[in-house]
């Protein structure tokens, strides 16, 4: 009897490490893919411009894994991947003063004029996801022009398909990032947090730049 008692035990205990590592394995995937830092910047701005902080949210994973101190080879920076002209142009419009191009890899200069630039492709594309996301990958001119092309656009609304690639890839992304979002980081808004870079998300980036370094010089 006693042996039985102690094989259940023993079932049982690996039944529990087993499901403990798949719980940890989880938590640690959708932690490293789906970080999150700057709350108290993304719900300040959401609140300014009326936009979803969920979006910024997932705009930001999509656009920088939250580094700030990205760059593409386009030369947009920062969280947001703000390019010069968007950068310029929001500076103006916001009355930044003193503004320089470097100015965007700061948290919330970049967040503040993304957020805006966010608002205003809303007012232009009647507050519609799909089109607001595609033109801030793809630019307005061109979903505009989209929208007037049946091959694109049944309604002049609502595009069918995106022609660019690399901008169909991207909304279906942030698309996929916002759900997973809003349901990792509910009420997330909410409460008070932080507006400085997690040091989480500085250990990922330090431990990524170390390892492209080794790539770089093996």
């Amino acid at each position: 009897m006693a042996w039985r008692i102690n094989k259940l035990l023993k079932t049982l205990l690996t039944i529990l490490i087993v499901l403990g590592i798949i719980i940890f394995t989880i938590t640690m995937y959708f932690t490293i893919n789906y970080p999150i830092s700057y709350q108290n910047l993304i719900d300040k701005y959401s609140k300014q411009f009326n936009v979803d902080p969920y979006l910024i949210a997932a705009m930001i994973n999509v656009e920088s894994r939250y580094d700030k101190d990205a760059m593409s080879h386009k030369e947009a920076r920062g969280l947001m991947q703000i390019s010069s002209s968007t950068g310029l142009w929001g500076a103006e419009a916001l009355s930044i003063e003193d503004f320089q191009l470097e100015m965007l890899f700061d948290p919330e200069t970049n967040i503040r004029i993304g957020t805006w630039y966010l608002d205003m492709l809303s007012k232009e594309f009647g507050n519609n996801p799909q089109l607001i996301l595609a033109a801030y990958n793809g630019g307005s001119g061109n979903v505009g022009k989209w929208l007037k092309n049946s091959q694109y656009s049944d309604d002049g609304k609502s595009l069918k398909k995106i022609p660019f690639e690399e901008t169909k890839a991207y909304v279906e992304k942030v698309s996929k990032n916002y759900n997973i979002y809003r349901i990792l980081y509910k009420d997330e808004f909410q409460s008070v947090s932080t507006d400085k870079e997690s040091r989480f998300i500085i250990a990922i980036h330090s431990f990524r730049k170390l390892f492209k370094n080794l790539i770089k010089y093996k």
